[in-house]
This record gives C-alpha cells, structure tokens and sequence, in this order.
C-alpha cells in the first residue's frame, strides 16, 4: 500500500505523481493544505519533521525529499526506468538539470520563504512576485543552457525517454506559468513541457486534477494541454 501526502499545487508532490503515474504504481493521495498551515499540525509533524510535502508511505516505510522519493520509486518499480541505464554521463546529466531545479531554483521560491519576506521584511505581494521572478528565471537560463550545451534533447531532456529531469522541469515551468512570467526564452524547455503534457502520466499529475484542488484551478500548463486525457 502506497500512500502519498501531497498538496496539489506542490511542485516537489507533483515530480512524485507523475512518476509514481508513469510506472502505473497505484496510490492513495492524502492532502495536505500548505496555504492553510496544515504541514505545522503536530500530528504532520511526527510524519515528516519538516513540515513539508511530498511524503511517500510504503507498507509503513516514509521517505521524505521528493528526489529521494524519486529514487525509491525507480528501484521498486524499475519500469521505465527515470535515469538512462548503462550511460553514466547521460544519468549525470539528467540528475544535473533536476538538482538545478531542485536544489537552486525550488528552495528560494518556496511558500515559506515566499511568506517569510513577507513576515520578516514587510515584503509587498509586488516585492515577493519580484524576487520569485528574479530566482525563477535566473535559474531556468541557466538550465536551458544546459540542455543546449549538452545536446541530448530530443522529445524530453534526455532524447525520447522521460527522465527524472522532465519531473522536475515541467511543475517549474507549471509554477512560472502561475506567476505570468514570460517563457519567451526557454524554447527548449517548451518544448519538453509540450511533449510531456501530451502523455496521460504527466495530465493526470497535474494540480487541477488532484483531489484536493479546487474545482474551478485554471488550467495554466499552456496552449497543448487542455486538461483532457488521451
């Protein structure tokens, strides 16, 4: 039994669904409202300490870290595999572009940091969409540089395999598409989100489609995806 707690417009959650989607591994998802400070409750806290979504309970085994999540999921349901087997540089450079994401970009946009300007340094709404605006961007030049330089995008980031860098691309470009910054500059990574957002595992992960979203949530993922399945 595979339980996940998720928020649906969690980036990190979101990585998680769609890979537990693309290897058909079946779960029961279990929201947990981060705009309303439910990761704080005392009995969330003794699921994860951090106080923080994704957190994947296997049979009563909790692992936390949406990449370490990741990694679990690729070695109890190998099929397809979400790094290249066999070619150490290729699994390197996947694991590059998602730590990029994952570990530059993600930490400084977050809720909480996103709140605590706000709390700390009487940041205004202008002034935190701002500095989102300024990280978020920053940081996805520089990972379109690196699918650029590499040379391996095909369909995804990796040629035509999904790879754990495709989970972690398009919920950042999902939440840029929230905060109504121009994508304009990152032809390569629309071009993976479009090819992405045209398998079900990617359509059925998406925040609008989760239990817990709202039944009215935009549907911002851009023009190719219109929220029917295929």
């Amino acid at each position: 039994m595979i339980t996940l707690y998720s928020y649906f417009r969690s980036s990190t959650a979101y990585r998680v669904r769609i890979a537990l989607n693309l290897k058909g591994v079946e779960y029961e998802t279990v929201p947990v409202h981060l705009a309303k400070g439910e990761q704080f409750a005392d009995m969330y806290r003794l699921i994860n300490p951090m106080a923080a979504v994704p957190v994947l309970d296997h049979d009563g085994f909790r692992v936390s870290q949406s990449l370490a999540i990741l990694n679990y999921i690729d070695n109890i349901a190998p099929n397809p595999p979400l790094s290249p087997v066999d070619d150490v540089q290729g699994q390197a450079y996947v694991r590059q572009v998602a730590l990029a994401i994952a570990t530059d970009i993600h930490p400084l946009t977050n809720l909480k940091v996103l709140k605590k300007l706000g709390t700390m340094f009487d940041a205004s709404e202008d002034q935190k969409n701002e500095w989102y605006a300024h990280w978020a961007l920053d940081g996805m030049r520089a990972v379109e540089a690196m699918l650029l330089d590499c040379g391996r995008t095909g369909k995804f980031a990796n040629g035509d395999a999904v790879s754990v860098a495709d989970l972690c691309i398009v919920p950042q470009m999902y939440n840029m598409r929230r905060y109504n910054l121009s994508l304009d500059e990152f032809p390569i990574c629309r071009h993976i989100e479009e090819n992405c957002m045209a398998l079900t595992a990617f359509q059925t992960a998406a925040p609008e489609m989760q239990p817990d979203a709202p039944d009215d949530l935009e549907i911002i993922h851009g023009p190719h995806f219109k929220g029917g399945l295929i």
